[in-house]
This record gives C-alpha cells, sequence and structure tokens, in this order.
C-alpha cells in the first residue's frame, strides 16, 4: 500500500449561532493515500462538505476550524499562514465543486480561467500555460479543445462545465484532488463519464482523490475505501468491498437498506432511516444515532461508543452493539407493503396524449426586430396514457423534454399541438370553471422544494393558499383541512405555524405534497421530485408516495434520471430521447430486458450498491452529449450516438434515413428501433424479475 499523501487527525471544527455552537466535524480522523479514492458518504448535514472546506482552510466565519492536524507533504495546514496556504490551494490539493455553473467566472472565457489557475502558481510560463491548456481540455474527453477554450461556459452542457472544472482541478497536477459531489446533477451517462475519469486520474497519473457523495452506488463503482460520516463523527471506516458487505455500524447497514437497486424486486420495501439527523447544537452524550437506531441499548443512549478496529481487515467502527467482534444484531424485518401491482384490465384512461408537440422560437439576436428564425423541438409526437391509480415512469437525458411534456400537460407551456384528454375531456377547448376543474384535478411537485414554497408563508399558509384560491375551504374549516393534510403526509399540525427553513428537505418536500393534495386532485406529476434528496429521505418520500396512491386512488407522472428510482416506484416505464419516445413497456420489463439501445445504455450507466456486480458489468459508453434539438439528427434521432447504429456498423443506413416507428416488439413493450434487442444490458440478473 502506498503511503498516505494526506492525514487527518482529530478535527473539529464549529459554526457560532444564536443557538449555540454547532459542532459540525467533531473529532474526524482519515488517511488518504496515493492513487486512492477515499469516499466519505453519509445524510446532509453529516458534515461532510463542512469536512472538505475544512480540509483546504476555506472555512468562512461564523465557522472556525477549532483544533485537530491537517497533514500533507509532512506540514500541518493548520499552522500555515495564508500566502503558504493559497500555493496548497490548487496546487497541492485541489477541488471539484458540485455545481460548476457557479464555479466558473461567467464573463471569462475558458482558455482564460484556466491559464489564471496555472499562472497564480507560478509553475508555467504564459506560453506553458496556453498550450497546456488545450491538453487539459483534450485529457478530459472535451471534443475540438482548442477551439472550445474560446468558449463561455453558458456555451458547454452541464457534464461538459463538470469536465471543464475538473481540468482546472488538474492545471497545477495536485497531489490530492477533492470532489465535493461532483456527479449529483448529472444524468447517469454524463456521471459515468465523470467517474471514469476519476478512475483514470487514479491509475494514470496517481493521484488521491476525497470523493465526497451519497449516492451508494457512486462509491461501489469507483471507490476503494469508504469512510461513514454521522452527525460530524466518522462512524465506521472500511474497504469497499467489505463494507457493502457486512456494515459494522447500524447507520450504514440502514443507507444500504434504503437504497433502490436495479436487480431487487419491487415487491420488496425501501427501508427509510426514521427520525431526523442530530442537532448539532445539543448533541446527545451518548452515540448520536442512538435515537434513530433499531438495536439500540440503554448505554448507546447515555455514553459515546469508543473505536474499534480490526487491523488485519482495515476497518474501524463505533459502536456499542457491534462490539469489538463487529457483529450487529438482524435488522428488523420492515412490513411488507400491500400490492403495489396495478390491476390489469380494459379501464379507461384517467389521461391520454395524442401525438403531443411542443416547440419554442429561437430569435435572432443581431436582428434589429429580432426575427424568429428557428424552433426548439423540445416535444414531437409524444403519446401516452395514464389509467386511475397508476404510476407511469419518463426517464431520459436532461435536454430530453421530460419538463416540457409536464409543463404543457399542465398548461404552464400550452401545448403547439396535438390533443390532451382527460377523464374523457378534451383539455384543449377548457374555459372559466371547466379549466379551473382541469387545474385542481392535475397537480406538479417540483424538485426543490425551499424554491417552491414562499420563505415567508408559515407551512400553514402555504398548504392552505390553495384552498382560498379555488373556494374549497376558508376560517375554521379550512384550518382543520390543513390539520389533516399535514397529518396525511407525516407531519403532526402542530408544526403549520412554523417557516419552511425550519424543515429538513424531506420534511419540505412533504408540505409540498400536502399542498398539492389540498385540491383533491386525481393525478400528480412529480419533475424529478426525489433526485435532490439523500437516499434515506428518498426513500421516505417515495414510500409515502405509494401510500397515498394506495389510499386515495391518486395516478402518477414520475419524471427522473434515476432508473433504479423510477423503476421501483413506476407500473409502467415510457424512455424519452431528444423529444420522442423511444420506449415503452412495464417497468421490471424494461430494465430486465430493454430492447432500444438507449434504454440499455441508461441502464449500463446506473452505478448500483454493489461493488462485486459493478466490477463485472459491461458498460456500454455514449460519445458526446445530446444532440441540439434545434438541429436534431434525421430519421432515428439516437443514431448519431447508436453503438450499433451507423457509427458501428456503416450498412445500416436505413438509420440515418428512416424514422422508426414505435411498435410493439415483445409483449407489452414497445420500441422504436430497426434493430429491437440487439444490444441486450449486460450485467443484470434477470431472476430479479
Amino acid at each position: 500500500m502506498s503511503q498516505s499523501v494526506l492525514q487527518v487527525r482529530d478535527l473539529v471544527t464549529r459554526f457560532d449561532s444564536e443557538r449555540g455552537q454547532v459542532r459540525a466535524v467533531n473529532g474526524v480522523s482519515f488517511d488518504v493515500r496515493a492513487g486512492e479514492t477515499l469516499a466519505i458518504v453519509g445524510e446532509s448535514g453529516s458534515g461532510k462538505s463542512v469536512t472538505a472546506m475544512s480540509l483546504l482552510r476555506m472555512v468562512r466565519p461564523p465557522g472556525r476550524i477549532e483544533s485537530g492536524e491537517i497533514r500533507f507533504q509532512g506540514r500541518d495546514l493548520l499552522t500555515l499562514d495564508e500566502k503558504e496556504m493559497r500555493e496548497v490551494r490548487g496546487g497541492g490539493i485541489s477541488m471539484i465543486f458540485q455545481d460548476p455553473m457557479s464555479s466558473l467566472n461567467p464573463v471569462m472565457k475558458i482558455r482564460t480561467q484556466l491559464v489564471e489557475a496555472m499562472l497564480s502558481h507560478g509553475k508555467f510560463t504564459g506560453s506553458q500555460a496556453r498550450g497546456r491548456a488545450a491538453d487539459l481540455m483534450g485529457r478530459v474527453g472535451i471534443p475540438d479543445a482548442d477551439a472550445r477554450l474560446a468558449d463561455y461556459p453558458h456555451a458547454f452542457s452541464g457534464g461538459m462545465r463538470q469536465r471543464v472544472m475538473i481540468a482546472m482541478a488538474l492545471a497545477n497536477d495536485p497531489e490530492v484532488v477533492i470532489a465535493d459531489e461532483p456527479t449529483t446533477a448529472l444524468d447517469v451517462t454524463i456521471q459515468a463519464q465523470i467517474l471514469d475519469l476519476l478512475a483514470e486520474l487514479n491509475r494514470d497519473l496517481g493521484t488521491a482523490i476525497v470523493l465526497i457523495t451519497h449516492n451508494l452506488g457512486v462509491v461501489a463503482r469507483s471507490c476503494r475505501r469508504v469512510a461513514v460520516m454521522y452527525g460530524g463523527h466518522i462512524v465506521e471506516e472500511a474497504p469497499v468491498d467489505e463494507l457493502f458487505t457486512a456494515p459494522r455500524h447500524p447507520y450504514t447497514r440502514a443507507l444500504l437498506a434504503a437504497t433502490p437497486r436495479l436487480a431487487a424486486s419491487r415487491r420488496l420495501p425501501l427501508v427509510p432511516i426514521e427520525g431526523r439527523p442530530p442537532d448539532l447544537v445539543a448533541p446527545i452524550p451518548g452515540c448520536p444515532y442512538a435515537p434513530r437506531c433499531d438495536v439500540a441499548e440503554e448505554r448507546c443512549h447515555e455514553e459515546h461508543p469508543p473505536t474499534y478496529s480490526d487491523e488485519r481487515a482495515g476497518r474501524d467502527w463505533r459502536c456499542w452493539v457491534a462490539g469489538p467482534d463487529g457483529g450487529l444484531p438482524p435488522a428488523a424485518e420492515p412490513d411488507a407493503p400491500a400490492s403495489r401491482e396495478h390491476p390489469a384490465g380494459p379501464e379507461t384512461p384517467l389521461l391520454e396524449v395524442d401525438a403531443l408537440v411542443k416547440t419554442f422560437p429561437v430569435k435572432r439576436r443581431t436582428s434589429p426586430l429580432r426575427r424568429t428564425t428557428r424552433y426548439v423541438s423540445a416535444v414531437d409526437g409524444v403519446s401516452l396514457s395514464i389509467a386511475p391509480g397508476e404510476t407511469v415512469g419518463l426517464v431520459g437525458e436532461s435536454g430530453c423534454g421530460k419538463s416540457s411534456v409536464a409543463k404543457a400537460l399542465l398548461g404552464i407551456h400550452p401545448a403547439t399541438s396535438g390533443t390532451i384528454r382527460f377523464d374523457g375531456r378534451d383539455v384543449g377547448v377548457l374555459r372559466g370553471a371547466d379549466l379551473a376543474w382541469y387545474r385542481s384535478q392535475t397537480q406538479l411537485v417540483f424538485q426543490d422544494p425551499m424554491s417552491s414554497l414562499n420563505p415567508r408563508l408559515t407551512v400553514g399558509d402555504a398548504v392552505r393558499e390553495p384552498l382560498l384560491v379555488h373556494g374549497l375551504a376558508k376560517g375554521e374549516r379550512a384550518r382543520h383541512r390543513v390539520a389533516e393534510l399535514l397529518e396525511l403526509v407525516g407531519l403532526d399540525p402542530a408544526v403549520a405555524a412554523r417557516y419552511p427553513h425550519e424543515f429538513s428537505g424531506g420534511q419540505r418536500q412533504r408540505i409540498v405534497i400536502a399542498r398539492a393534495l389540498a385540491v383533491d386532485p386525481r393525478l400528480l406529476v412529480c419533475d424529478e421530485a426525489v433526485s435532490a434528496l439523500d437516499v434515506s429521505l428518498q426513500a421516505q418520500i417515495i414510500n409515502l408516495l405509494q401510500d397515498l396512491q394506495r389510499r386515495l386512488g391518486l395516478s402518477y407522472l414520475f419524471i427522473g434520471h434515476d432508473l433504479a428510482t423510477v423503476r421501483y416506484i413506476s407500473h409502467r416505464i415510457m424512455v424519452m430521447y431528444l423529444g420522442q419516445i423511444v420506449e415503452s413497456g412495464p417497468s421490471e420489463e424494461i430494465t430486465a430486458n430493454p430492447q432500444h439501445p438507449y434504454t440499455a445504455s441508461l441502464l449500463s450507466a446506473v452505478p448500483e450498491p454493489d461493488p462485486a456486480r459493478e466490477r463485472q458489468r459491461e458498460r456500454i459508453v455514449l460519445g458526446g452529449d445530446v444532440p441540439s434539438p434545434i438541429d436534431p439528427p434525421p430519421a432515428c434521432r439516437f443514431h448519431s450516438r447508436c453503438p450499433i447504429g451507423p457509427l458501428t456498423n456503416p450498412g445500416r443506413t436505413v438509420c440515418a434515413t428512416e424514422r422508426p416507428p414505435l411498435r410493439e416488439v415483445a409483449p407489452g413493450q414497445y420500441a422504436a428501433c430497426h434493430f429491437p434487442g440487439e444490444l441486450r444490458r449486460s450485467g443484470l440478473d434477470s431472476a430479479a424479475r
């Protein structure tokens, strides 16, 4: 094993607040070795990002690093002055942030930003830095690197901007790269490319990487060791295979149980972690996880557990119950849910969409009249139906038109053409009271609950607002209805007097769902409703949605890019690419036996929380980004990226000349492909069906 390049010992970082000191990082210790990727995982608020910022002494007031050691190249970084630290930042240790757009200067060209990063450390001359900028762009897989250096950040896709950030992080050949949630907001295909790139840095350059994430699939795919954080402490650290196979802390086991898996049966329930993360202002005297632990003993609540070690296996854990032998008692068996299968039969659809088209005009900026010259074809001929009590999943990469479909259905962006029928009525001709009725029957749940709630309204006022707008209740009756709705989504009615910022992300999403239910809708459109949540909160919201469906008979259009999550909650899945549906069918059939190569590509890119399976799976790597919807490829829109199309089989000109119809190619499965079923996804156990 190579020598440690970064050693952290007893790191303590605290923030001053009106309520007292927030103990964000409380005695954290770990080592990172050259050529190794160490993952730091845990829920939001566990201290992962504060740890990362502490390593580079980037914690700002009212926060401060109170004690500990951070040793890099033999020097304790906490003893360096600010000038010496500037040499370390970017030169010895660099950082990749979660949102590249907020990290890149929008008014500077990419070349200028890369060159500036190199010149600031004095390792390269101006001419060397300019030449190296193109090399860096090529190394991170950006095509036509010389030309793209002249572009501004807004001209790049999300995945390409993240590649630029990685290039900037590598500009001065650092020994350690800290990657803070670098793939959270990316599609699975772009995420796979970024993970492969980080793996190359490990292998080819010997760069040590600290990967901060809450996605356990990402950890299984790309990391060698894992440190699990909870309440500002590292509660377990182990090699990735041993941690996933035999976790020795109940929190680690709970995180794994809450994670959806592509190869697992949909009939097995997700097991959310009940309760909330600890209050870091007033921590309990014992184990911080004890109030949420299903195997906690009396002393777990009274005394903090010591650190137990297994030096032969290279793992540490802090748990009274597991003790020195590391053995945890069996977890409590979750209650089996009621059947989630949608009853078959010739039921009249609740929602019918036929040949939906939505285009947006693009105006020429240089024209004094700003005339429309071209159109973005966001949705091109989409047809779908949703039955009462059914969940239909809609998946695809960013830019494929998923959200445009949702907004067209709800009238936020009126459809350009096509028909939408709800409960047998043509939505396009509804006016006045009839249109208000339709809007009350269909509600939207957005990805970010905080931006969906008015921060100046109490939770009670936010939930009461739709009741007043639609004239359904007021006064005392409205107050009682608000209490019923909060209780329906699992919240205490007493929280109605509190404001949104006082709640966790999962609780805020419950509030948004309660508000959507206020008008007694029959269809909820969930647009990436759980993609920004930790796995434990995600499991809670998914279980809540399924419970509401059983109790109220709701129908869902569930939009997402995480196929494991969409598969778990959906009865049927529709796969969208560049404005068109390319495959649809029962969720388990789609994921076990994909017929369209795009679906197979998406599935192969989904990281699963199983290191052994990840090493055996074959990947289908797609080149480039989704083509521009302003000028989509002719015929089959996927043919310019297809691994079985003209790129690899020049004789298949039909893919570039004829648009394939969406036709039934297997029982219940429909695919728009001239060669359906040819490209099977590797590595999925079909017995999971």
